[in-house]
């Protein structure tokens, strides 16, 4: 047996970090078990499904890497074979039609309430069979499920193990609907039976759902997958996960400046583990994935251990990796790396300082583009009338360099020290300001190799004309 897993999003809004992880897991269990992966839009709701989730949903799976073998099937485009399903379930009597109106099933769980039952439809209740038995054909009328009266359905979830529910404690839902539409849960049954879903990995949410889809398949003499539940992903405060938690939409993620690689590898740890590994790689999720690894606890995001991860994949990724999505941003922010040094060697010399791309850009503008003027409290400190010889020195002999290279401008680094007698974070610190503009960045000796030797001799005289203009301000 093939095993064959899905994903099946509704297209009612962007890719939402649970959908995320749940289509990761099924991936992976796809990938581990040699499978094939099928993405199903399940967009049977008409009037919340849109186009741009669909394209929202299709961005988000391409941009985790989570490509697909099948699909993806869209339930819009299989309603002939639904309603196919549906007549096939009536000619067999395990399926009915029903004709009380919305109004009537409303009086009568009112009823039901005021008498303190349990709320549920009942086929024989009094007025239900007068309705139905005065009916006309052509009246307008929905399609239910006729779920069977005893027994359990039992199933063994492989997360949370046996689960078994009453078939008292269900009623007979509605398959179609009174525009002729079919419903979400018989639906999913006839696709999986058609696609050959083997496996269904999905969220805790559907555990309701699973007890009446098995009846289905058993109705239809399809063969019933094997579930796996997920449990919730919670906020940083114990909360379940929302838009007040800040990004919960998979895009929303790249925005901020994640790599797909260091989100997959915080969302797979999000529930599941294997022993203490913090750090897999794509190859090591997919050889050691299982679903009996699934914790059946909730699990809580946290934000701190992503920018941990996010940084250890900028700073070890492959740099041709880490330029490929970095472009994104760089476009975002309009900074074009045409005119200075390649990108890969600026990410190699500054990325580890970084949590996430957007950093990452706003720490690189200097390799790229000109300043008009520096950052003020570090301009203070360091571009200070005792900074002018070194900084004169330092120019000189740039300007004499032939050996443009770290080693090399470490060594006149060094020099200007030695003949003047001075620490290294007298010259190092206002060259530091002179050529980035601000106080931070790598080893001076390092970003002056990248800058390039026309931007670094400009920047130093255009520090010594702000020294030189502070001093005469203070006379």
């Amino acid at each position: 047996m093939t095993v064959k897993t899905r994903f099946a999003p509704s297209p009612t809004g962007y890719l939402h970090v649970g959908g995320a992880r749940t289509a990761l897991y099924s991936w992976l269990f796809a990938k581990n078990q040699g499978g094939e992966f099928v993405l199903r839009i399940e967009d049977t709701d008409l009037e919340r499904s849109t186009q741009a989730a669909v394209d929202a949903i299709l961005e988000g799976m391409t941009w985790m890497g989570l490509d697909w073998d099948e699909g993806p099937y869209y339930q819009t485009k299989r309603f002939d074979r639904y309603n196919e399903m549906v007549d096939k379930l009536l000619a067999e009597d395990k399926a009915y039609k029903c004709y009380a109106s919305k109004e009537l099933l409303d009086e009568i769980r009112a009823e039901q309430e005021a008498n303190k039952e349990m709320p549920r439809y009942d086929a024989n209740h009094p007025k239900i069979k007068a309705v139905n038995d005065a009916a006309k054909d052509g009246d307008p009328c929905v399609v239910r499920f006729r779920n069977p009266k005893q027994g359990s359905v039992v199933f063994d979830d492989q997360i949370r193990g046996r689960i078994e529910i009453s078939n008292s404690q269900m009623d007979d839902l509605i398959i179609r609907r009174t525009d002729g539409s079919p419903t979400y849960n018989f639906c999913v049954v006839v696709d999986d039976w058609d696609m050959g879903i083997t496996h269904v990995v999905r969220g805790e949410d559907h555990i309701n759902n699973t007890p009446r889809q098995i009846n289905i398949y058993e109705a239809l003499g399809a063969p019933v997958p094997v579930f796996a539940h997920c449990a919730m992903i919670l906020g940083d405060d114990g909360a379940k996960l929302s838009k007040r938690h800040g990004a919960v939409s998979v895009m929303q993620y790249r925005d901020e400046g994640y790599l797909p690689n260091a989100l997959n590898n915080y969302l797979v740890r999000l529930g599941w583990s294997h022993g203490d590994q913090e750090v897999f790689s794509r190859e090591e999720m997919i050889e050691h994935f299982s679903l009996s690894a699934i914790s059946k606890s909730a699990s809580a995001f946290n934000t701190d251990k992503l920018n941990w991860l996010n940084n250890h994949y900028i700073k070890t990724s492959d740099p041709e990796y880490v330029a490929k999505h970095l472009e994104w941003h760089l476009d975002n922010q309009k900074l074009s790396t045409e005119n200075g040094p390649a990108i890969t060697e600026v990410i190699k010399l500054v990325g580890e300082r970084c949590n996430t791309l957007v950093e990452l850009v706003e720490q690189i503008r200097y390799f790229y583009e000109d300043f008009a003027e520096f950052e003020a409290g570090a301009a203070k400190k360091h571009l200070r009338g005792v900074a002018k010889e070194p900084l004169e020195l330092a120019l000189s002999k740039i300007e004499a360099v032939s050996d443009w290279s770290t080693e090399g401008l470490h060594t006149v680094i060094a020099q200007v020290c030695e003949e003047l007698e001075i620490g290294m974070g007298k010259i190092g610190m206002p060259l530091r300001v002179a050529v980035t503009g601000g106080g931070q960045s790598p080893s001076v000796d390092a970003v002056m190799q990248l800058v390039g030797k026309d931007r670094v001799i400009s920047r130093i005289k255009m520090a010594l004309d702000f020294i030189a203009e502070r001093e005469a301000n203070a006379q």
